[in-house]
């Protein structure tokens, strides 16, 4: 891509988000493009956010799970930025017309206490900077038409960032197997999907440190005080209005949401 793509690009994902109107994959229309100019468009797209008066306040990971990677036909995972506006309070609702498609997912939540940065974090670094975990829901909304997409494509967008909501009680991880707790996602009632913490790249604080590893290569990290979502443990359902969602963690606790 030249300049001018890129540029042209990423208002085309702008465009999509402020009008609620789904896109064609930008591969098919610029061409393929590697990971790097990928998350170049994904820092215009969140600058943008910024210049509206929107923070950054925490970050999210994609496609940590085999069933995630399977559904999404990609092979490997994907970060993205989490803004204020995107974070849903406890028992607001989800919008369903705010969104283009929107899809969720249970995961385990991340509170930072302390800054994460370098190429050398691990999982026990992670453990040994977080102030808590908590269930989360992550809201997807693809900006492409059908979710059809390439791994660079879906990099750009954010990674499909749209919302998310997480639980009230914030539980301390020393003493705590992440890997071995039972994730249960249920909607209006019925449980549609049940994993294990270790669906999330063996160790849900395994994914933050690939996270902070590769932002590294970029010359970024982490800040205390923000949220990670780790990754979903199981495929993305989709919402419609009356649906209600709950993710259960074993330890950690319950979220709700219901969509209007």
């Amino acid at each position: 891509m030249t300049t001018m793509d890129v540029t042209g690009a990423a208002g085309r994902l702008t465009e999509a988000v402020r009008t609620r109107t789904a896109t064609s994959a930008l591969t098919s229309d610029f061409g393929d493009f590697d990971l790097a100019t990928a998350y170049d468009l994904q820092a215009l797209v969140v600058a943008d956010r910024i210049a509206a008066g929107h923070r950054v306040i925490g970050a999210k990971l994609g496609l940590t799970s085999e069933a995630k990677q399977v559904q999404m036909n990609v092979s490997e995972p994907l970060y993205g930025w989490l803004t204020d506006d995107m974070r849903l309070e406890p028992g607001a609702p989800l919008v369903v017309e705010h969104f283009i498609q929107p899809r969720v997912e249970a995961e385990i939540a991340f509170l930072l206490g302390d800054d994460l940065e370098g190429a050398d974090v691990g999982a026990t670094d992670v453990l040994a900077a977080t102030a808590a975990v908590m269930p989360a829901i992550d809201v997807l909304d693809s900006r492409y038409a059908g979710y059809a997409f390439t791994l660079p494509d879906v990099v750009a967008d954010n990674s499909s960032s749209a919302g998310f909501i997480t639980g009230s009680i914030l539980v301390d991880p020393i003493g705590i197997d992440l890997r071995l707790v039972g994730v249960v996602m249920e909607v209006n009632g019925q449980v549609v999907a049940t994993a294990a913490g270790a669906a999330v790249l063996g160790h849900p604080a395994s994914s933050v440190a690939w996270l902070v590893r590769a932002l590294a290569r970029r010359g970024e990290g982490l800040t205390a005080g923000m949220t990670v979502l780790s990754g979903a443990c199981t495929a993305a359902f989709a919402v419609a209005p009356g649906d209600t969602v709950v993710a259960r963690v074993d330890r950690l606790g319950t979220v709700e949401v219901t969509c209007r």
